[in-house]
Order: C-alpha cells, then sequence, then structure tokens
C-alpha cells in the first residue's frame, strides 16, 4: 500500500467516522498491515484494534502454521460500504422502534386508516440499476444473523465474470450463509466453480430442480426480490417484518426439500409411474404409445408429463429428457 491509499481513505471515510479511528486506519493501511502481536502498538492500544475489526474494516489474516498472523485493512471501498452497513443496521433497529410506535399510536387513533400511508413505506420499489446494486451491497453488509439466497443464475453479465468475483465478505464471519441454486446452475464448469468458491468461503448450498426467481434476505430484517427475470433493471425491497417473516418461512421449506450440494441422490422425486414415463420420455416415445404401454389414458400421461417438466426444470419433453439424463435419474 502507498499514500495514494491513504488519500483514497480520507476521501472516502472523513466526517463518516472519528479521527481516530480513521487515522488508525490509514496507518495500518499505508503499512500494508502488521503483525497482529504488535497492532495494539502500532494503533494506539487493543481498544482500537477491537473497534477496527469490530467495525470489518481490518481483519486478521489467516497464515500458514510458519509465519504469526497479520492484521491487515480492507480496500478503502469495501471499508467505506462496511461503515455504510453499519449505519443501515442501526436505522433498521430505530425504524422497528418506530414502526412498533406507529402500529400502536394507530390501535388506539379513533380512525385507524388515517395512519395506513405511513405503513407503504415497508416496500419499495427499485428501477435504477446502479440504486438496485448498491441496495443488494449493503443489504448484505446489514446481516448477522443469516443471509439466504434463492439463485438461478438469470443474469445480464457474463458467468465468467461471477466466476472471477471473490466470494462475498459476509462469509468468513458469523453470519450463517446459505443458499439454494436451481440445479441447472450446477450443470456448467463455471457454475461449479462459482458454488465451490462460496462453499469453501462458508456458505451451505443445497440444490433444487428449479428456483423459480431470486431472493436475497438478510435475518428477518430485509429481502430484496426481483420484479423482471434478473433483477437488474427492476427489484422490490421488502422492508416489513410480516412479509421478511413469510419469505424466510418460505426459503426454510424449499431447504427442507432441496439436496446438498455435492451429494448423491438416492433416487429422483418421482412417482414410480413418472419414472417409467420418464424412461419412455427419453426414448422419444409419443404421448399415444406411453398411455398404450402403461395401461393409462392419455389425459393421466400428460398430467404426469408435466409434473415431471416442472420438477426438472425443463421447457418441453425432449429437455425434459436430457434434464434427468444429465442428472442421473435415468
Amino acid at each position: 500500500m502507498n499514500s495514494e491509499a491513504g488519500d483514497t481513505a480520507t476521501r472516502l471515510l472523513e466526517g463518516l467516522v472519528d479521527d481516530d479511528m480513521l487515522n488508525s486506519y490509514r496507518e495500518l493501511l499505508v503499512r500494508g498491515g502488521c503483525l497482529n502481536s504488535e497492532a495494539a502498538d502500532v494503533l494506539g492500544g487493543p481498544q482500537m484494534v477491537a473497534t477496527l475489526t469490530e467495525a470489518g474494516m481490518a481483519y486478521v489474516e489467516p497464515t500458514g502454521l510458519a509465519f504469526e498472523r497479520r492484521l491487515v485493512a480492507i480496500p478503502p471501498d469495501l471499508a467505506l460500504q462496511s461503515h455504510l452497513a453499519a449505519f443501515a443496521r442501526k436505522l433498521v433497529a430505530r425504524q422497528e422502534r418506530l414502526l412498533e410506535g406507529h402500529r400502536r399510536m394507530a390501535d388506539a387513533h379513533p380512525f385507524p386508516g388515517a395512519l395506513e400511508a405511513s405503513r407503504s413505506r415497508l416496500v419499495r420499489v427499485l428501477t435504477d440499476r446502479a440504486e438496485i446494486r448498491d441496495v443488494s451491497r449493503a443489504l448484505l453488509g446489514t446481516a448477522r444473523q443469516n443471509w439466504l439466497t434463492l439463485e438461478n443464475f438469470a443474469l445480464e453479465m457474463p458467468l465468467e465474470e461471477v466466476a472471477g468475483m471473490p466470494p462475498l465478505p459476509t462469509f468468513e464471519g458469523e453470519v450463517s450463509c446459505r443458499s439454494i441454486y436451481q440445479a441447472s446452475c450446477t450443470e456448467t464448469p463455471l457454475g461449479v466453480r462459482i458454488i465451490e468458491n462460496n462453499a469453501r468461503a462458508g456458505e451451505e448450498a443445497r440444490i433444487l430442480p428449479k428456483v423459480g426467481m431470486k431472493m436475497k434476505l438478510a435475518d428477518e430484517a430485509a429481502a430484496l426480490l426481483p420484479l423482471t427475470k434478473t433483477g437488474a433493471s427492476g427489484a422490490l425491497l421488502v422492508n416489513s417484518p410480516l412479509i421478511v417473516g413469510a419469505l424466510r418461512q418460505y426459503f426454510e421449506l424449499l431447504w427442507e426439500r432441496a439436496v446438498p450440494f455435492g451429494a448423491a441422490e438416492v433416487e429422483p422425486p418421482l412417482s414410480a409411474v413418472q419414472q417409467d414415463i420418464l424412461q419412455m420420455l427419453a426414448q422419444d416415445m409419443t404421448d399415444e404409445r406411453i398411455a398404450r404401454e402403461l395401461g393409462l389414458n392419455r389425459t393421466s400421461v400428460r398430467r404426469h408429463i408435466g409434473v415431471i417438466r416442472a420438477k426438472l426444470g425443463a421447457a418441453d419433453r425432449c429437455a425434459a429428457g436430457a434434464a434427468a439424463a444429465r442428472r442421473g435419474w435415468i
């Protein structure tokens, strides 16, 4: 690191953090870190070391057994993000108290409907791409217990760019991070690499045949939902405890059904009849022939095919057979 990094830190953080905290952070940043055993002397005491690490502005770098651990500063832009996330957490806590006050006022008001307008702020529609990106990043920083995501890799950027990104920093903390990926995410080497990188950083991943939409959920305080396929040009930021709680329950229901990433499925989630139909679909049999072979009517066969396609996330019967073969169902 050099003085240029220190100047950047001052430009981004001055006035937002205490002067003593900023000076200590700058010192650590310009030095490029220091031995963990010397950090208290370098930064002005153990309390400042604790302050910087608790704020997420510095961390102890993992090393091998032959090397002493070092305390290093995170880059200035990430330090700003971490500090803003801390502000956001305080605002969320204050908002909860404010909302409770509004609820009590509404209950005591002779005309409860007169106060309903204030509750509409619990949901915001975002349409600006930059704002959606910034809110998504900031939301991650607000998580203190759980960071939950649904992912289907519906993206506007090439998957190669996602694969080149480092794992999210929250994975290395005390936050429980769980993600449910659509099975198609595991069907390319890049997709597998992304999931494996996140798993090594502490994420627990499970797989479902179909993930209908993306979702990001921080604790039970806030959730980000897409309004478009990718969510990049339209999203819904939800701060309503009632709605976020329901989304958390929805995630947990999916989590129970999902298969751990890398685990072999004992058997596909199909009935015996559906398994027979799947085998025949792979042989490109018509609905009429399948019905004759199994002694069913065509309506029943088509209903079973619809269930099979839904569980595989396949667009048509041909895709269902191919997807089943890739996943070892046939």
